[in-house]
């Protein structure tokens, strides 16, 4: 079995920062393994809609985070992916405290990777379930992503 990127690791770990958006938006990813990832975040009174529930997007941005952390999980070398499609349920309106978005690989060809996504409360309540579909290419991180 191929080893996971090991950017993701350290990203866990703790060695290296985490993308700029886990800092703006104060979420983390805590586990990755090959075709799993899990992010996990602490929700307040800034991250509520007008109605005072935690935002239907930052609970996609959860999903989307963690099926892509879960797909890059499984590439090569200079490999990298990007969201084609997600689509999200919600089950439930979000509490706040504590989400944990778990993420898996469910099917991954050449070019393409289907995930699937539970974002559970701090009880283990499913608040949503998510579906993505995430586009593989060729990358110089350096110089941006290149299509093949």
């Amino acid at each position: 079995m191929a080893e996971i990127p090991e950017y993701l690791q350290k990203v866990v770990n703790g060695e290296i920062p985490p993308p700029p958006i886990e800092r703006t938006l104060g979420y983390s990813l805590t586990e990755v393994s090959r075709g799993w990832a899990v992010i996990e975040m602490d929700v307040d009174e800034r991250h509520t809609n007008p109605f005072g529930l935690v935002h239907g997007g930052l609970i996609c941005d959860l999903a989307d985070s963690a099926c892509g952390a879960a797909a890059h999980s499984t590439l090569q070398g200079n490999q990298t992916c990007t969201t084609l499609e997600i689509k999200v349920s919600f089950l439930k309106p979000a509490p706040l405290g504590h989400l944990r978005a778990e993420a898996r690989v469910i099917g991954n060809g050449q070019k393409v990777c289907f995930t699937e996504c539970n974002v559970t409360d701090e009880k283990g309540n499913l608040i949503a379930r998510a579906t993505s579909t995430l586009m593989k290419a060729k990358a110089d991180l350096r110089a941006g992503i290149r299509e093949d």
